[in-house]
């Protein structure tokens, strides 16, 4: 079989859930037994999101290869269990750097280096994914940021619009739009569908599939105005309600038959529906958790996206444990000694978030202190594995001056340093340990218990590092280093195993938790919150 090429546009306003149809699409096509996988176009000029702020573009996910990528490919990974790599998130930055580095080589042979060949050709090589030749794959499915009419857009556009002729039928363009409700009128509205579609249309792209947002059910009447305005057969016009649950989304999408219309437009025979009986398994025991559990997230990113691969794992962790997570932000820049008792009140555990920077830190190692002196269940990540441990220095070992190299370059008591192959290093992007590495368990442990295994592999994004020359005097006052690297000798976890539960990851447990397969950390974290109720 040929590799089929899906194109997912978005029209007339950005965030309509591009990505979740996306990895809906992949995820229906898998339970066909189709080999896919999923890859994200972004029209911005950053070579990737890896020192774009939070507030920007949300949380910036990493693959286990170490690319730093956009948030999407969290949805893509938990949605289909596809491990991604740097090949399937592109930036426009990427492609411009990887042409003009090619004509400061000389590769172009002296000719006049334009957007059209040269810029589309290498949009559609990477579309094409020319350089994966070991790859079996029957579908990809390529998304682009943005929306119809962002001049950043119109290269990725002529690039689709070239594939289209030269794939023929292996090609498929799925548009999603948005249908707004005008409440004053009391009625849904096509027009800004229609103008979309339009708009497509004026770059030479008829969509095959159009997928309508909204928050209102549409009718079938509605649905065929649109497919007669728009040119689309009514069969190819599925509707994106607004749902409980992203999860629900893959379940409505089949339901439409948006996979099937995918298959009948490629020419390839539909078959029977697939059941999917883990995703409803799921699905069932999410509808059935109603009991309430509150977790903490202390960071100073007031915006859900910034920590969405952590805000999902604890909602499936949560699932999993028949509870119904509900996530509360707490500013830690708010955080001082006299208030956190009522800032963390209520809370049955607390996840002390990652993050760079000195904003909000000090908040960070109150909120750790009141927790482990008052047990109740933390997870640190990242830098907050390093305020716990910061925390343990000045308040159990009495070093009152202990602090990150990051933080303050000349403290006394460095007890985070920053990593030895990271002193030389002056860019910002892309340079920091990013990436899976393996990690030794200690027998005995909690987190050996959690995992079951010795040895694991888990994604970092970080320059500092527990200091190696404290190891001894914090497991003799009682916080265990219990996780090792085995090449680099680096602490991975640490754990008080006195308390119900206080561990902290210098890696990102969360990038690799899925809708069937939870990680094992936040189900057990999750457990402990439940236990110390």
């Amino acid at each position: 079989m040929k590799t089929n090429y899906i194109f997912i546009t978005g029209g007339v306003v950005s965030s309509l859930g591009k990505g979740i149809i996306s990895a809906s699409l992949g995820k229906l096509l898998q339970a066909r037994g189709y080999k896919v996988t999923i890859q994200k176009f972004d029209p911005y000029i950053n070579i990737d999101p890896g020192t774009l702020n939070p507030y920007e573009h949300g949380e910036c996910y990493v693959t286990e290869d170490g690319m730093e990528t956009d948030l999407d490919l969290g949805h893509y990974e938990r949605f289909t269990g596809i491990r991604t790599t740097r090949h399937n998130s592109i930036t426009t930055g990427r492609i411009y750097k990887t042409v003009i580095d090619r004509e400061r080589r000389g590769d172009y042979l002296g000719k006049t280096i334009q957007v059209v060949p040269h810029i589309t050709d290498e949009i559609k090589r990477r579309m094409l994914r020319v350089d994966e030749k070991d790859e079996q794959l029957d579908f990809v499915i390529t998304e682009v940021g943005g929306t119809i009419g962002d001049i950043e857009s119109a290269p990725f556009m002529e690039a689709i619009r070239q594939l289209r002729w030269q794939l023929g039928h292996n090609a498929v363009c799925v548009h999603l739009t948005y249908v707004p409700y005008l409440k004053a009128a009391g009625e849904l509205k096509t027009k800004p569908t229609q103008h979309s579609v339009k708009e497509l249309q004026g770059m030479g792209i008829q969509p095959d599939i159009l997928v309508l947002r909204t928050e209102c059910h549409l009718d079938d009447a509605m649905r065929m105005k649109v497919a007669s305005f728009c040119n689309v057969d009514l069969e190819c016009v599925v509707q994106s309600e607004d749902m409980p649950s992203i999860y629900e989304v893959p379940v409505s999408m089949q339901r439409q038959g948006l996979d099937a219309a995918v298959l009948r437009k490629i020419g390839i025979p539909v078959g029977e529906t697939p059941t999917m009986t883990g995703w409803h398994a799921f699905l069932d025991k999410q509808r059935n958790a109603t009991k309430e559990i509150h977790i903490g997230l202390v960071g100073k990113y007031d915006l859900q996206d910034a920590y969405k691969s952590i805000r999902e794992s604890l909602n499936l962790a949560g699932i999993y444990n028949d509870v119904k997570a509900k996530l509360h932000f707490i500013n830690s820049e708010n955080i001082t000694h006299e208030n956190v008792a009522d800032q963390l009140k209520g809370m049955a555990g607390i996840v002390v978030c990652p993050g760079f920077g000195q904003r909000g830190i000090e908040g960070k190692i109150i909120a750790a202190e009141y927790t482990r002196t008052h047990d109740i269940p933390t997870f640190g990540i990242c830098l907050g594995m390093q305020m716990m441990v910061i925390e343990f220095a000045r308040n159990v070992l009495g070093y009152k001056d202990a602090n990150s190299r990051e933080m303050d370059a000349n403290t006394p008591h460095n007890v985070i340093d920053i990593m030895e192959e990271q002193k030389s290093i002056t860019q910002m992007g892309g340079t920091m340990r990013l990436g899976a590495y393996e990690c030794n368990l200690r027998e005995g442990s909690r987190v050996y218990e959690a995992y079951g295994q010795v040895h694991v592999q888990e994604r970092h994004r970080h320059r500092y590092e527990f200091n190696n020359n404290y190891q001894k005097e914090y497991e003799k006052a009682g916080m265990q280093c219990v996780g090792i690297n085995p090449a680099a000798n680096l602490v991975e976890i640490v754990e008080i195993p006195n308390l119900r539960w206080y561990i902290g990851t210098q890696f990102h447990p969360e990038y690799s938790s899925t809708v069937l397969r939870p990680h094992p950390l936040f189900m057990s974290f999750l457990k402990a919150c439940i236990e110390s109720l």
